[in-house]
């Protein structure tokens, strides 16, 4: 153990008792500058000129509903072997049975459907084809080609609905079976 005033190698007195100051300086500014570091917030980098906006529509859900049959009325076949006759409604309403092997009579519509929805919305309409029955011999078929509008647009009548129209056709032979041929439409609408 030392009694008296230490001295370092060296140094004076003065440097050294100005060491001890300058080490108590120094370890404030350190303090100092930890305080400013944790008060001081980061600041926040957005995309001043980049804002996205969100968006969702709502539409009310669809419905469909029967408003009348389909009827190609009677067709005629003429004698003879013939194949390819070829009858049918537009879905605008036009009805042909122009082929010398037939001849059609009585009356002939479309068939219709209403579809209600949201108003100024395009509804996608399906309608495959239509594959009919004989009523006298469930073997023999008819495969009905239907005209469909494949869209429509509902306009300011979705709330209160539009009524659109499908056509088809049939392709009849000298061999075709007579009898009262049926079947059904396997329509949909989606937005």
């Amino acid at each position: 153990m030392v009694n008296g005033p230490v001295t370092v190698a060296g140094c004076s007195a003065a440097a050294t008792k100005w060491g001890f100051d300058m080490k108590k300086v120094l370890k404030l500014a350190l303090a100092a500058t930890a305080v400013a570091f944790t008060a001081t917030p980061a600041l926040a980098v957005g995309p001043s000129d980049k804002n996205a906006t969100a968006t969702a529509r709502v539409v009310k859900p669809l419905t469909l509903s029967w408003q009348r049959d389909l009827d190609l009325g009677t067709i005629v076949l003429g004698p003879g072997s013939w194949s390819g006759a070829s009858v049918g409604i537009t879905r605008a309403g036009l009805f042909s049975c122009a082929n010398a092997n037939t001849t059609c009579s009585g009356a002939t519509q479309t068939a219709q459907y209403k579809v209600t929805g949201t108003n100024n919305q395009v509804v996608t309409v399906t309608a495959p084809n239509v594959t009919l029955t004989n009523q006298n011999d469930n073997v023999s078929t008819l495969v009905m080609t239907v005209d469909n509008p494949g869209t429509v647009n509902l306009g300011n009548s979705g709330s209160s609905g539009l009524i659109f129209a499908l056509g088809g056709s049939v392709t009849v032979a000298s061999t075709t079976p007579d009898g009262t041929y049926f079947g059904t439409f396997n329509v949909t609408v989606n937005y």
